[in-house]
C-alpha cells in the first residue's frame, strides 16, 4: 500500500482523494482551509495538516492547488525526493514551466487527464494504425457555462486539455499560427487558436455556452473520426469519398475506466515499480509554452 500526500483538497482534490482511496492508497491531506481538512477526514484521509511542510514522509505527492501556486509548490515539494503528480497546467508562465521541467524530469508528472480518456486513447490507436490515412486536420471544441476557477482565466482551465490531446494524437505540437480571444464584459472567456499547416490544429474553448460540449474531430485522407458528446462518450468513424452515398459510418460507445482514475492508477502503479505515466513534465512544459504563445497572438 502506498502512502500519498495530497496537497489541496478543493473540488478537484476531493475527487482525487476519493479515487486514491478506492485504489488502495493511504492518503494524508495538506490544506490551509480547516473546513476542507475536516471534509478530507470525513472522506477517509488518514491524517490532515495545514501545509505540506507539516506532512509525514510519503511515497509520492499529488498536487491539486490553484494553478498560480503550482510553480512555487512544485519546486518546494520536489525537495522531498519522491515522485510528484501536479494538476495541469504545470505553471502559468513558460519560463517557470521550462525551469520545472529541468529540475527532476524523471519523477515529475502532469495531470493531463484527457490523455487517459478511453476515447482519446482509442483515437490515438486508430491514428497510429493509419486507419484514417494521413492526418490533415484536428479540430477540438471544449465549452460550458462559466468556470469555477478564480485564480486564472478559462483559457488556462480549458485549453491545456486540447493541446495535450493534440500532442497525444500527433506526437508533437505544431507551431502556433494565429489566435483570437473571446471576451465578455472586458474579461477573457475563451480562445480560438490555429496551429501548424500539415496537419492543422484548431482549438476552440469558451465558457459562454449554455450546454457542455466536448468534441475532438480528426480529419484524415482516408476518413474522419469524431469523439463527441458532453463527456466525449461516443466515437464515430466515417470512411468514404465526397459522394454521401459512399460513406460508411461506425458508432462506438466509449467504454473504459474514468480518466481521472486511470491517471491516478498509472501514478500509483509507478510508485509500486511500474513504468512512468505517459504525461511527463516535459509534456507539461511544452503545453504551457504553446499556450503562452497562443495567448500572445490573441493579445491576452
Amino acid at each position: 500500500m502506498s502512502d500519498l500526500l495530497l496537497v489541496g483538497c478543493g473540488a478537484w482534490g476531493e475527487r482525487m482523494l476519493r479515487d486514491l482511496l478506492e485504489l488502495g492508497a493511504r492518503v494524508e491531506v495538506a490544506d490551509a482551509d480547516a473546513a476542507r481538512r475536516e471534509l478530507a477526514l470525513s472522506r477517509g484521509a488518514r491524517r490532515v495538516v495545514g501545509n505540506a511542510e507539516a506532512a509525514e514522509d510519503c511515497d509520492g505527492i499529488v498536487l491539486a492547488t490553484p494553478a498560480v501556486t503550482h510553480a512555487a509548490l512544485v519546486e518546494s515539494l520536489l525537495a522531498r525526493g519522491v515522485p510528484l503528480l501536479v494538476e495541469k497546467p504545470l505553471a502559468v508562465d513558460a519560463a517557470d514551466a521550462d525551469r520545472l521541467a529541468g529540475l527532476a524530469p524523471e519523477r515529475t508528472f502532469v495531470g493531463h487527464v484527457w490523455r487517459y480518456h478511453a476515447g482519446v486513447r482509442s483515437l490515438a490507436e486508430r491514428v497510429a494504425a493509419g486507419e484514417l490515412g494521413r492526418i490533415e486536420w484536428l479540430r477540438s471544441t471544449r465549452a460550458n457555462w462559466t468556470s469555477p476557477r478564480t485564480d486564472v482565466d478559462p483559457v488556462w482551465t480549458l485549453a491545456p486539455h486540447d493541446l495535450s490531446i493534440a500532442l497525444a494524437l500527433l506526437g508533437t505540437l505544431p507551431a502556433p499560427r494565429a489566435a483570437f480571444a473571446e471576451r465578455s464584459a472586458g474579461m477573457v472567456v475563451g480562445l480560438v487558436g490555429v496551429l501548424g499547416e500539415e496537419p492543422t490544429v484548431f482549438i476552440d474553448v469558451s465558457t459562454r455556452f449554455a450546454d457542455k460540449r466536448r468534441e475532438v474531430r480528426v480529419h484524415g485522407s482516408e476518413g474522419v473520426a469524431v469523439l463527441g458528446g458532453a463527456d466525449a462518450g461516443e466515437l464515430e468513424v466515417t470512411h468514404g469519398g465526397p459522394d454521401a452515398r459512399q460513406a460508411r459510418s461506425e458508432r462506438h460507445r466509449v467504454r473504459g475506466e474514468p480518466a481521472l482514475r486511470a491517471e491516478l492508477r498509472a501514478f500509483l502503479d509507478h510508485l509500486r515499480g511500474g513504468p512512468p505515466p505517459p504525461t511527463g513534465v516535459q509534456e507539461g512544459a511544452d503545453v504551457v509554452r504553446c499556450l503562452c504563445a497562443l495567448r500572445r497572438l490573441a493579445g491576452i
